[in-house]
């Protein structure tokens, strides 16, 4: 079976779009191949570069099976006449591609009709490819694109200059944007051959021939390399370390086809500089990584990988300490320049900063903001947590001043962060300036909630401001559109209860965030108000706390479905159900009840449908079978512990007394008929299934758990 390779070149593709996007292709053309009898003996494999996407398949059919296919014409009363074929029967003849006489009859429920079983044969792959690769292609999700001929449809990331489609040695005549495909590949701009072009006889030559042209195509092998460099370039500095920084990593495999390091030095004056601002500038604006002592200090040097083999002569490294150096006397100069007026003079100057064009400025969203810390910081006071009430307010006053310092202006990523240093610089109480600096936190599932109470309330109460009012406004996330990252900030506010453990409650904390718009300019906007939007935020939290308890606490997705369920607006709560399900859900005993538990809802919701009566409360004195009074006389006993259990938060003991209950339920499905002819027996057994549903349900819906059972 022959191999298969696909490479599109193009123009420098933007680092953060690279691996998303040849992922998607890679399944692309592995959907592609199986849906055309093509599926492939070996893996399907990808490789790129910030100049080519490319997806390797081992081993697919040369061409598709033959397939044999019945298809059915007109009726017989139609097709015959005086014994004689009509010219219906003669056109699906035609049709078919077989002689009339060879026609058959089959019976269907619509009656007697003329049938031809046909023989297709299977088409090659390599016509099957030219003709739906470039689809595929086009079909490429982008968050950019661009048309690059004028008057033509195609649209991609940048402009294609090149294309190697081969199925073994033979060229596949794929054709996308213009270009026709071939076998010659590129190799590295500068590094490779001087005509830049490299043939490829075969998929399996592929990345060994663009290794030799100063080309790794794969990603991992660029990221080995880098890796070996940074190393080597720091261990010249003893007792040095370079930073670990994934994300970081990633953008340098990604903007590099051959890498090289280089050690660089800066002034150690600039040390005097937070931190934070250092590595900000080095790693975001000049995609350098920070070196560090023995001690994890901040050492003056920094590290740049390149696209090339290396700077023998220096010239790259002093070009790099020297746009280093005016970046860092542009920070020391904002630095010093913001520090003349101090935070608290600030504030005034929010009037002057929009927060959204139809929610206001950034005073007044500190306002409310201010508000609802003060609302969130007497709940946790007076459920027992020490917060400090006058510190997360005057932080919450503060939060947003640092937007008009020049520092934030030039290096936006550093807001909040800017904010915390200023306000300890400026000798405000550490709880304030720890507060402001956390605000943001955290910006993904991976990033660490805020250290401190006041932090966490601060943090909250600002995403679930910036939620309620785009909720009220209308603009409600949907599908991939999510521009004022709202999913991130609920998430933020799911993790951050969660790891602090917070009493709060989601649904009146949205309530009270858009309470804050009340009598405002930009209520007079809003598009979504009273249940509406309730029911809009309740949803949208559920599916972040879903999110949660299965991307980061790692619950399956049936114990998530059962446990929220039963509730989502506590937090907290939701998260030690979903652990006690998780910890009990493998015992036969608990598997055996949440059957039992589908089987009563599937007989309960029957009853509903077809109006017959439930007993509730149902009357013990009315059941009849042994089997059925015995399961009536466990339930309130059994019910009153798990009240207990649950009411002290102990809910994998109380799952445990719930299980116990599995003998008289088995039984009582065994041996009792529910839907009986007698009303009253009847209501009654029903009456009891429903108090079974009522009294334990109250941790989870049992009958969400997937079982073995039938």
């Amino acid at each position: 079976m022959p191999d298969f390779l696909l490479e599109i070149g193009c123009e420098e593709i933007p680092a953060r779009m690279i691996q998303q996007a040849n992922q998607e292709l890679q399944k692309r053309v592995h959907e592609l191949l199986k849906n055309n009898r093509l599926e492939p003996t070996g893996e399907v494999t990808r490789a790129e570069t910030p100049r080519r996407l490319a997806v390797l398949v081992s081993g697919i059919p040369a061409t598709q099976p033959d397939t044999q296919e019945q298809l059915t014409g007109p009726a017989t009363k139609v097709a015959y006449k005086d014994g004689e074929p009509t010219p219906a029967a003669h056109a699906f003849a035609k049709k078919a591609g077989v002689d009339v006489n060879k026609l058959e009859k089959v019976s269907t429920p619509k009656g007697e009709y003329l049938a031809a079983t046909v023989l297709n044969k299977g088409r090659s792959a390599k016509e099957i490819l030219a003709e739906l690769l470039p689809k595929e292609i086009n079909a490429i999700y982008w968050a950019k694109n661009m048309y690059w001929r004028a008057n033509k449809p195609e649209r991609f990331v940048r402009p294609v200059r090149w294309i190697v489609a081969l199925l073994d040695g033979d060229v596949v005549p794929v054709e996308f944007g213009g270009i026709q495909a071939g076998q010659m590949s590129r190799g590295h701009r500068i590094l490779g051959p001087r005509n830049a072009s490299v043939a490829i006889n075969s998929p399996t030559q592929y990345i060994e021939v663009l290794r030799n042209a100063h080309v790794m195509a794969r990603s991992s092998e660029r990221e080995h390399r880098i890796r070996k460099a940074l190393d080597a370039a720091t261990r010249t500095i003893h007792g040095a370390r370079w930073r670990e920084d994934a994300e970081l990593l990633d953008t340098v495999i990604n903007l590099t086809e051959w890498s090289a390091a280089i050690l660089g030095s800066f002034d150690q004056q600039f040390l005097s500089l937070p931190e934070e601002v250092l590595v900000t500038v080095m790693r975001d604006h000049q995609k350098y990584f920070a070196v560090e002592d023995a001690e994890g200090k901040l050492a003056p040097h920094f590290l740049a990988v390149l696209n090339t083999d290396g700077d023998p002569s220096g010239l790259i490294r002093h070009g790099n300490e020297r746009v280093l150096r005016a970046r860092f006397n542009d920070a020391r100069f904002f630095w010093d320049t913001d520090q003349k007026i101090p935070l608290t003079s600030r504030v005034e100057m929010l009037k002057a900063v929009t927060f959204q064009k139809d929610l206001g400025s950034r005073y007044s969203k500190t306002e409310r903001v201010v508000r609802l810390v003060e609302s969130l910081s007497a709940k946790l006071s007076k459920s027992g947590m020490q917060v400090d009430a006058a510190a997360a307010k005057q932080a919450a006053k503060l939060a947003q001043t640092d937007l008009t310092a020049e520092l934030v202006k030039e290096f936006t990523e550093l807001q909040g962060i800017i904010g915390g240093l200023y306000a300890k610089s400026q000798g405000l109480p550490q709880s304030v300036a720890d507060a402001i600096y956390d605000q943001y936190k955290p910006t993904s599932m991976e990033d660490s909630a805020p250290r401190t109470l006041e932090g966490a309330v601060l943090s909250i109460a600002d995403k679930a401001d910036s939620i309620a009012g785009m909720f009220a406004l209308g603009l409600v996330p949907s599908g991939s559109k999510d521009p004022f990252a709202l999913r991130r900030q609920a998430n933020g506010i799911v993790k951050t209860i969660a790891e602090h453990k917070l009493p709060l409650d989601l649904a009146q904390l949205m309530t009270e965030a858009r309470a804050a718009y009340t009598g405002s300019e930009a209520e007079k906007k809003f598009t979504l108000s009273g249940d509406a939007y309730q029911q809009a935020v309740t949803g949208f939290f559920r599916e972040r706390l879903e999110f949660y308890l299965r991307e980061a606490q790692g619950h399956a997705y049936d114990v998530v479905n059962a446990t929220l369920a039963v509730g989502v607006n506590d937090v907290v709560d939701a998260l030690a159900r979903a652990a006690a399900v998780a910890k009990v859900r493998p015992s036969a005993d608990f598997e055996s009840i949440s059957t039992a538990f589908k089987r009563i809802k599937n007989i309960l919701r029957q009853a509903d449908e077809s109006n017959k009566q439930v007993a509730d409360p149902f009357d013990v004195k009315a059941l009849n079978d042994p089997e059925e009074k015995s399961l009536a006389a466990l339930v309130p006993d059994v019910a009153a512990k798990v009240k207990k259990l649950s009411s002290d938060n102990q809910y994998e003991a109380a799952l445990v007394e719930i299980s116990r209950l599995r003998p008289a339920v088995d039984a009582f499905f065994d041996k009792v008929m529910v839907m009986v002819e007698d009303e009253k027996l009847r209501a009654n057994r029903l009456g009891l299934l429903r108090t079974l549903l009522r009294e334990f349900s109250s941790i989870a819906d049992f009958s969400e758990i997937v079982t073995e059972r039938k």
